[in-house]
């Protein structure tokens, strides 16, 4: 069996080492056109901030690791054609030029995603960079150095990260996004307001609601960020607006997003019986919806590219669908997310009530007793929990991963209220706090009859 790979970043890496295990017998051919493999770009922020001194940690297997395992590792070559049909491909070698054609058994395509860049007027300035891999994060570390003041374009995750490492290197930060909030993707009100305080008490500067329109520059640098509703001083520019997926080698060819995002089956198989996707590239299955979406996760990604190798020969480990959980440290606030937020699920249509908590994580009587800020969306009619937000000063994160089970496994508020967690004083309450939140919302219980 010929297994051709195009992309080796989270879910190639992933399929690539599970099927030359589960398959010595196969010959795989893997085409990567960066000069690397398997970057956390996750750690992007860490990196830049210096919390990161090695990068060398940022990557979990090498081109090395990949042809111990007697996979033909071709680096440096970008796949140009698919033919699905025919079961050919096109690549070149992008150190050589030489252009060849190989045949395939079976299509792995793991391409990944990139970032938007809307084309703005003065573009083309240097020093206006991307935030997505290794390189990338070379050339910011290298152009920060000498920068003052920095602007970061888009409030998700990477952007925040950011925003908050080059704050701690002593630059002049400016967060531009065309949203009102932060995080408005994966957090509401209640909490995006707390973390953008906390930014501005840093000193960061934040312009919410304005949209991008143009660059200036002197010395064909850039040297403004110019918005519909202001200026920013800029030596520095970083562009973390969004990511679209790598798709334009399948196009026309296999079922499709409006965005490009490659739709597969829960065994990774996509309308093209022996072409499978997984990662950015790919559309997940959205448990809170029911629907499929684009979230591009490296956790998706992973999970994706390992149930690819085990579902090659036929259908084996049936994916679960996804939540979209998630999680980042702004300075001392530990934060995580699972499934919609409440105004997303309202845009999508759901009719959804919710219980937001304060409470003390452990008793009073200990030492200390952070605060655990915690909100639980659910639909009112059947009460079943779509998503969920948490915020503390102690880490408290590892509790949405049990909210996302919650939602995998199409629970009720009820259910959560009493579901058995266990008491110790150093850790919780005898009502541990997911306890309470579904104790919140606990179904009205019928009025007596009158007595006579």
């Amino acid at each position: 069996m010929k297994i051709a790979v195009i992309g080796c970043t989270h879910a190639g890496t992933a399929a690539i080492v599970n099927a030359a295990k589960l398959y010595p017998e196969a010959q795989i051919t893997v085409y990567e056109r960066n000069d690397n493999i398997s970057f956390l770009s996750c750690g992007i922020a860490l990196y830049v901030g210096g919390m990161v001194k090695d990068p060398a940690g940022l990557f979990y297997s090498s081109p090395e690791q990949l042809k111990e395992l007697g996979v033909d590792t071709r680096m440096q070559h970008e796949v140009t054609s698919v033919d699905t049909k025919q079961k050919v491909l096109t690549a070149r070698n992008l150190k050589t030029g030489e252009t060849f054609e190989d045949t395939f058994d079976k299509l792995i395509v793991t391409t990944g995603s990139w970032p938007i860049v809307p084309k703005f007027e003065g573009g083309e300035l240097d020093n206006i960079l991307l935030s997505k891999n290794f390189n990338h994060s070379n050339t910011i570390i290298e152009k920060s150095e000498k920068a003052k003041s920095i602007v970061v374009v888009g409030a998700g995750y990477i952007g925040v990260e950011l925003v908050e490492a080059f704050e701690l290197n002593g630059k002049q930060v400016t967060l531009i996004d065309a949203e009102d909030r932060i995080l408005s993707k994966y957090l509401d009100a209640e909490f995006t307001d707390k973390i953008e305080a906390s930014l501005q008490e840093q000193g960061i500067k934040l312009a919410l609601g304005e949209k991008v329109t143009r660059f200036e520059g002197k010395d064909g640098k850039v040297s403004t960020v110019v918005t519909d509703k202001g200026s920013y001083e800029a030596d520095l520019v970083i562009m973390c607006i969004g990511f679209r997926p790598n798709t334009e080698l399948l196009k026309g060819q296999v079922d499709m997003l409006d965005n490009g995002a490659i739709i597969v089956n829960n065994y990774m198989q996509t309308s093209c019986p022996d072409v499978y996707a997984a990662g950015d590239s790919c559309a997940v299955f959205y448990n809170p919806t029911k629907k499929h979406a684009y979230i591009p996760l490296a956790t998706n990604a992973v999970r994706m590219g390992t149930l690819v190798a085990r579902n090659l020969i036929k259908p084996t480990v049936s994916y679960m669908g996804t939540q979209g959980t998630s999680g980042i440290k702004i300075y001392e606030d530990n934060i995580a997310a699972t499934g919609l937020t409440e105004v997303s699920a309202k845009e999508a249509g759901l009719d959804v009530d919710s219980v937001l908590i304060h409470e003390n994580y452990r008793p009073e009587f200990m030492p200390t007793h952070e605060e655990v800020i915690l909100k639980v969306v659910f639909e009112k009619a059947n009460r079943r929990i779509v998503g969920a937000q948490l915020m503390s000063k102690a880490n408290l994160t590892q509790s949405i991963n049990t909210l996302s089970v919650c939602i995998q496994n199409h629970m009720a508020m009820e259910e959560l209220a009493f579901v058995d967690f266990f008491f110790q004083p150093h850790y919780n309450k005898p009502w541990n706090f997911l306890n309470t939140a579904g104790l919140g919302a606990l179904p009205e219980v019928p009025a007596l009859e009158p007595t006579r």
